[in-house]
């Protein structure tokens, strides 16, 4: 049997021709929830139908004359009505869509995640005053996010222009499908236990919002809030904010944004040396001038250059004040010890003890002195003082002025 080959172009042909004349692919009805839906100026509606388990592209072409709601949003669950369709030059199949029909609620992951972010706003996880602040110049960085994706890659070359010196340490953890958010996870609370990592950024670049779906899990939602080191979330969207958005430290844009937020450039710790060095150096100069103008008020003042002249002329002053004092004070000497002498006379004359210099003496009988015979018998002892000394006596032939 001889070997068909195939152009790329051939087999789509006929994939496309297949599905256009399957009739079991005409007139579906397909239930799933809206998500990455855009619609655009052209008229046209974009969007992706998806369930838990799969996905498929819709296209709505000139939406507006079917009908189809303006106001529809990422977590829709809807009906709609369409054909299959296969577009050969890119080899995707899409269901073209004729009509729309909202089911009234949210989807199931989008209900599921609406119910998250109740419980947790309730819980304070998102208040700002919880959130903890960025460090002013990190140089250890953790990173968990893919290791083949592009959002290590930028993170990488933007810190390498920004401020080569800051270390990235990275995480390797799947950030989409199955078992995504459990690695994620793990890679928070392993960077979260490192002393040296200063911040973190878990994310990944772009993508659909099932790719996203990692960053919207409890598991991962957990990580974020009980990291104890800062942490950014940085996932490619512009969409509707992710849990990890809301609950992170700080929220970017992309990857990249995460480095420009977290990581000042180089050239502005250059800027900022140079505007103190311009400021010290003027400090610096203006202090040099200061103390130039004192030297020379200095070096003209009329005390200083007669600083001796005016010691002298002190000096003088001083010897004199010192002269006039001394004098004073041996005048006030003399005139106390004159009237100190005088007063010693007064009392040196009366003081009876003094009576005995001039030959007197006194008579104790014990204690008492002796002012007349009467007070005296024979044989009593006597004490006799004079001028000089004190001996005692007896008494033995009493004669009394009245006995005559």
């Amino acid at each position: 049997m001889s070997e068909k080959i195939y152009s790329v172009n051939e087999l789509n042909l006929k994939i496309k021709n297949f599905i256009d004349n399957e009739i079991n692919f005409y007139d579906l009805f397909v239930k799933g929830e809206i998500s990455n839906i855009k619609y655009y100026k052209s008229g046209h509606l974009y969007f992706t139908l998806k369930d838990e388990n799969s996905s498929i592209n819709c296209t709505a072409f000139n939406y507006r004359y079917k009908k189809i709601s303006t106001d529809l949003k990422n977590g829709d669950l809807v009906k709609i009505f369409g054909r299959l369709n296969f577009y050969e030059k890119t080899g995707q199949i899409q269901l073209l869509v004729s009509f729309i029909e909202k089911q009234e609620k949210l989807g199931a992951l989008f209900e599921k995640l609406e119910e998250l972010k109740k419980r947790y706003r309730e819980k304070g996880w998102f208040e700002i005053d919880r959130k903890k602040p960025l460090p002013f110049l990190p140089l250890n960085i953790g990173v968990v996010t893919s290791e083949h994706g592009a959002a290590i890659h930028d993170i990488i070359n933007t810190t390498k222009k920004r401020f080569n010196n800051a270390n990235i340490y990275l995480y390797p953890a799947k950030v989409q499908g199955e078992g995504a958010d459990i690695e994620i996870a793990k890679g928070i609370n392993a960077l979260s236990e490192l002393d040296f990592i200063d911040v973190i950024i878990a994310g990944r670049g772009g993508g659909s919002i099932e790719d996203l779906w990692a960053f919207n899990e409890e598991i991962t939602a957990k990580a974020f809030y009980y990291c104890k080191k800062p942490i950014v979330s940085a996932v490619g969207h512009e969409s509707d904010l992710l849990l990890t958005d809301l609950i992170a430290d700080k929220r970017a844009s992309t990857p990249t944004q995460a480095i420009e937020i977290i990581l000042p450039e180089k050239k502005y710790f250059y800027e900022i040396l140079n505007n103190k060095y311009y400021t010290l150096n003027k400090i610096i100069n203006n202090k040099i001038l200061s103390k130039k103008e004192k030297l020379i008020n200095y070096k003209n003042n009329y005390t200083l250059n007669n600083f001796n002249k005016l010691i002298q002329l002190k000096n003088d002053i001083l010897n004199n004040r010192y002269n006039k004092l001394n004098t004073l004070i041996e005048n006030k000497i003399k005139i106390e010890k004159k009237t100190l002498l005088n007063k010693i006379d007064v009392l040196k004359k009366v003081n009876p003890l003094s009576i005995l210099e001039k030959g007197y003496s006194i008579v104790y009988k014990g204690e008492n002195i002796i002012k007349s015979m009467k007070n005296l018998k024979n044989d009593d002892i006597i004490n006799i003082r004079v001028y000089d000394g004190e001996f005692k006596a007896k008494i033995f032939d009493i004669k009394r002025s009245d006995d005559e």
